[in-house]
């Protein structure tokens, strides 16, 4: 079953609380997602660490529920 472009946005910034994100379906399938995550807690952080701490937002669900994830992350 596809993973609503909300419940993505809604674990993300349940993980990272000051995250603005944007979520693009790119395949209009609910599998495949664009997701632009800016946040302040990123400041110091190399993106591998930023990355890292989007997915553990997401949990068990990459690579299950959600397919794939092309993820961009930012410091404001």
């Amino acid at each position: 079953m596809p993973m609503a472009a909300e419940d993505i946005e809604t674990l993300i910034r349940a993980g990272i609380p000051d995250a603005t994100v944007e979520i693009t379906d790119l395949a209009g399938d609910g599998d495949h997602y664009a997701a632009r995550v800016t946040a302040e807690s990123f400041r110091g952080k190399s993106r591998l660490q930023q990355q890292r701490a989007v997915y553990a937002a997401l949990g068990e669900r990459m690579g299950g529920v959600l397919h794939a994830l092309q993820l961009t992350t930012a410091v404001p």
